[in-house]
């Protein structure tokens, strides 16, 4: 019997995540900040990542994503939708999104 690795899942701009289901989005009042909250591991992302992170609903694509942000930040959406794939893929490697 060998044992397999599992594979990665790969981000497109079709990729709808959701937040995996240990991880959660909290405002913390102590710190006046947002937190990214999992097991053993607490992530305190910046005002970019976490609008990037809030849109993990697992209803918006990642082209919604980048047109959504690329509005909201004035910039070009290729740009930002390259920024948004490579950030959600770091989520994903790490299990905090599933796709």
């Amino acid at each position: 019997m060998t044992a397999t690795t599992p594979q990665r899942a790969l981000v497109s701009t079709r990729s709808v995540p959701a937040l995996s289901r240990h991880v959660r989005l909290q405002f913390d009042p102590v710190r006046q900040a947002w937190a990214m909250l999992s097991p053993e591991r607490v992530y305190w992302p910046d005002d970019v990542s976490r609008d990037i992170i809030s849109r993990c609903d697992g209803r918006t694509a990642v082209a919604e994503m980048a047109r959504a942000l690329a509005g909201l930040y004035s910039a070009g959406r290729d740009d930002i939708e390259k920024d948004v794939m490579e950030f959600v893929q770091h989520l994903a490697d790490e299990l905090l999104v599933r796709l």
